[in-house]
């Protein structure tokens, strides 16, 4: 680790983004860009480390539009790094004031990035958290109440649809990124709005005192996040284990569990709880005591999934009355909270549940259960079905119209690629 003013250099950075790989040959890498010195100091080390490497960087630089001068201010964070020889998109979204407005930018921002790497086909979104953001996160988050999981603040890598989100950087003060940017003679933006104490992380930051993270406050605050990290990533690869062992998910968005592989301690009400989330489509699990309930009942409605026996086992699957509306079947369109169609293959096509109609498909696929049929996605134009992608109905050439992903909004854990494995794609 260098000195609190010594710039991060190329090797370090190396170092860093080591432990987040492997990346293959030739990367192709995004970054969050918002012109400030941290995001800033990000792209110039991360171009370098891709140019190195045969790739390159993707500069994604969000306009909020909460300020008059927020354009022109993007379109020179731009221009800076187009000097640099640095790719930069500039990402407007025209945010109106209101509650909760910060909360609301960063879900914002978080999209839209997310989105863009998904247009760009690059896999890897950097982002320019530091430790002093994550000691202000673990604050955050204790003072709101959050559990063990919450306090392990923000992660160092974690899995989107689009991209992986990768923090490279969280355990460096932000001094050192300062200097980057000095010893690379650029300008950043300063937003007035990050020394506004009426927001709530800038409250704690101005009381922490630290706005070159090298204090022990900010030091012990982030310390303790990497252990809440860690004890969450042991907790994660323990309930991966269970899922892998007592669970199988398949691409018609249901699950079939061996309740004694499953358990009957609290991993087994986690796991529980991961697969009701997945397969119900919400963003959280039910309420712990809750889903202890229905596993030892073995059977029941919970968070919009239906436990039922299945062939000496459990079946788990959407509730029919639960699933969400049609949607237009555009590419990239989700729906449910589970599916995910790739491309849109005719105008003017919707996306919803197959409904009634499932009865007459039952020759299709003699071996789904008849809740589970009700509950697949289905493309429909003007009201006539059109295709059933999961059952290749009518035909697999039309199906192939509209290629169909199982992919929930939240996969049951961030880790444990064993149980990853056994979801079928």
């Amino acid at each position: 680790m260098g000195g609190a003013e010594t710039p991060i250099g190329p090797a370090e950075f190396a170092g860093l983004m080591a432990p987040l790989g492997p990346f293959g040959p030739a990367p192709r890498l995004a970054a969050g860009v918002s012109g400030g010195p941290h995001s800033l100091a990000l792209a110039l080390l991360a171009d370098a480390w891709a140019r190195a490497r045969g790739g390159g960087l993707l500069a994604l630089i969000v306009d909020h539009g909460l300020r008059p001068e927020s354009a022109a201010e993007a379109a020179g964070v731009a221009a800076q790094l187009a000097r640099r020889g640095i790719t930069a998109r500039i990402l407007p979204l025209g945010l109106g004031g209101g509650a909760a407005l910060q909360a609301r930018a960063r879900a914002a921002r978080h999209a839209a990035l997310l989105q863009a790497c998904g247009e760009a086909g690059t896999p890897w979104l950097l982002l320019g958290h530091h430790r002093a953001d994550q000691a202000e996160t673990l604050l955050l988050r204790a003072l709101r109440g959050s559990g063990a999981a919450g306090l392990a603040a923000m992660a160092a890598l974690r899995a989107a649809p689009e991209a992986l989100l990768l923090r490279p950087l969280l355990g460096q003060p932000p001094a050192r990124l300062e200097a980057v940017v000095r010893a690379a003679g650029l300008a950043p933006v300063r937003d007035p709005s990050n020394a506004d104490p009426r927001f709530g992380r800038v409250a704690l930051r101005l009381a922490l005192g630290d706005p070159a993270g090298t204090g022990p406050a900010v030091e012990a605050l982030a310390g303790a996040a990497a252990g809440f990290a860690a004890r969450r990533g042991r907790g994660e690869g323990a309930l991966a284990g269970r899922l892998a062992r007592a669970a199988r998910l398949l691409p018609t968005g249901h699950a079939e569990i061996d309740p004694a592989a499953l358990g009957e301690d609290a991993l087994a009400d986690a796991a529980l709880g991961a697969l009701l989330r997945l397969v119900g489509g919400g963003a959280f699990p039910p309420p712990r005591a809750a889903v202890a309930a229905l596993r030892r009942r073995g059977v029941g409605t919970l968070g919009g999934a239906v436990l039922g026996r299945w062939r000496g086992g459990w079946l788990l699957a959407r509730e029919s009355a639960a699933v969400a509306p049609p949607v237009a079947a555009v590419a990239e369109a989700r729906w449910d909270g589970r599916f995910r169609l790739l491309a849109a293959g005719r105008p003017g096509c919707l996306l919803g549940a197959l409904g009634a109609e499932a009865a007459r498909l039952r020759r299709q696929a003699p071996g789904l259960p008849a809740l589970v049929l009700a509950t697949l996605p289905a493309i429909r134009r003007n009201g006539m079905l059109v295709a059933v992608p999961c059952l290749g109905y009518p035909d697999a050439e039309c199906c192939a119209e509209f290629p169909m992903h199982l992919d929930p909004c939240a996969g049951p854990v961030t880790g444990g690629a064993e149980w990853r494995a056994r979801v079928p794609h």
